[in-house]
């Protein structure tokens, strides 16, 4: 095929020219939301009798959907990873969008949708600085940069065209990774609206007629792979300059308003989307087996001379030891069904294990302190009050992280990448040579863990013998003659 001129991809090409009735307007047609929402609802018109089609808005003055209209808003996605130990790799064009449009540019199109009969959902990833107030953006006059801004406009100007209806009022879906992301748009749609000094009979039809889904996603989607673009191009007998990589797993948790599932029928179709009316549990899942795995094994694993997650969850003892934190020490304190958590940390490993994206741990050790505190520290002091001991592997990752910020292993350096105060502070603890003046000194720091972790029966001798042992031995010696110490 090399010498082979190939044809940009089209709908004609696709065989995907079936016309679908305008639904969803999407703020942001980026790398995820072509990998996630996009994939979603292109599954939902292929596989039930739903049908709806997705209009592509450009979320910042510079952004590129001119390509997508190039080839008629079609493309590639590759699915790649491992679902229950095998290895999954897939690729499927997606045609749930039916047009992009720059409202930069094409302002009077992007009010014209306000207008379109059927449309009832809108989707953003707009990324955590988008859902934001700006107070410069004083005039209702566009075109606005503000993504909120934009929101509310387009929800007046439908308010305008069809009377206030209640049944033309609009379900906001957000995929901004912030906490009540949904109610946060909203909050601001609402300023916008006193700003601008717009009716309070619009107000209202937006608290009354309008729903604000607030959502958890979870998907890693890389995006176009320019490192290895000619690896799948070769799998293509088109031209497609928008083909975008995904992970196979895939994570949509959404909050329950006003009956979602019998206006899309996310339930008919086999991904983990689930409406439910507390999202909280699932963050918490996500934020102590996901984002806590990565974070308790990042010292331990870069100790032991591990480079990437990959690597780390390879190697046969910090394997090892990750697992028997989730299983044994995470899991317990979640309080959610057993099941539940077992399945997704077995999914969570199988993304750890995924030969197709590199994760480099040094990313990860990006203000390795906050990230202990938010994502690991909760699930030690839970299962120390529940169980009335320290759990071993969490204690063994703590000291790990202690010994971490003395900024070098043997002829190592090591990637510090914090806040310059943290990093002098350690840099003062570490003068100390004693283990156990160490410890204490560490763990009562309040500026690190905004509490006094000396005041845990047990921890300062443990996080003391821990340090003892990652000095004298390797690593996996190290956590042996630990939890024989602790046994």
């Amino acid at each position: 095929m090399e010498n082979q001129i190939k044809q940009k991809l089209n709908r004609e090409l696709s065989n995907a020219q079936e016309k679908l009735p305008i639904k969803i307007v999407q703020f942001g047609g980026g790398n995820f939301m072509r990998g996630f929402t996009d994939y979603i609802i292109d599954k939902l018109n292929k596989e039930t009798e739903w049908k709806g089609g997705i209009v592509n808005l450009q979320a910042t003055p510079n952004g590129s959907i001119q390509k997508m209209e190039e080839q008629d808003n079609v493309y590639t996605l590759f699915t790649r990873g491992i679902k229950k130990g095998e290895i999954h790799d897939e690729k499927q064009v997606i045609s749930a969008i039916q047009k992009s449009v720059n409202p930069y540019s094409d302002y009077d199109e992007f009010l014209a949708l306000a207008k379109e009969e059927e449309l009832e959902f809108v989707f953003s990833n707009t990324t955590e600085t988008g859902i934001a107030y700006d107070e410069t953006e004083t005039s209702y006059e566009g075109p606005h940069r503000n993504f909120p801004a934009k929101v509310t406009v387009l929800l007046h100007e439908r308010f305008k065209h069809f009377n206030g209806a209640a049944d033309k009022g609009l379900r906001i879906i957000p995929c901004e990774l912030i906490e009540d992301n949904a109610f946060a748009l909203r909050e601001i749609i609402l300023k916008y609206a006193q700003l601008w000094n717009l009716e309070d009979r619009f107000v209202q039809w937006i608290n009354q007629y309008n729903y604000f889904h607030n959502t958890l996603v979870d998907r890693i989607v890389p995006g176009y792979p320019k490192d290895d673009a000619g690896s799948y191009e070769d799998q293509l007998d088109y031209e497609d300059q928008m083909m975008v990589v995904s992970e196979c797993f895939l994570l949509f948790v959404i909050q329950e308003a006003g009956n979602l599932n019998e206006r899309i029928p996310f339930n008919k179709i086999n991904e983990q989307i689930l409406v439910v009316d507390d999202i909280q549990p699932y963050r918490l899942r996500k934020v102590r087996i996901l984002n806590g795995g990565h974070t308790l094994m990042l010292a331990p694993a870069i100790l032991s001379g591990q480079e990437t997650v990959k690597e780390s969850i390879d190697n046969p003892f910090i394997g090892k030891f990750l697992s028997n934190a989730i299983f044994n020490e995470v899991n317990p304190t979640l309080g959610l069904d057993e099941a539940e958590l077992k399945n997704f940390a077995e999914e969570v490993f199988d993304r750890f294990r995924n030969p197709f994206i590199k994760h480099y741990l040094a990313s990860i050790a990006l203000y390795f302190v906050s990230k202990f505190k938010v994502r690991v520290l909760p699930s030690l002091l839970t299962y120390v009050e529940t169980e009335g001991k320290l759990p071993v592997n969490l204690t063994f990752s703590l000291a790990s992280l202690i010994r971490f910020y003395q900024g070098s292993f043997g002829e190592k350096a090591l990637p510090l990448n914090d806040e310059a105060g943290i990093i002098a502070k350690f840099k003062e603890i570490w003068t100390n040579e004693d283990y156990e003046k160490v410890a204490e000194r560490a763990l009562s720091e309040t500026l690190f863990w905004d509490t006094d972790l000396t005041q845990v029966e047990g921890l300062n001798t443990a996080v003391a013998k821990a340090l003892y042992e990652i000095d004298h031995h390797d690593m996996e010696t190290a956590y042996n003659n630990f939890v024989e110490f602790n046994s």
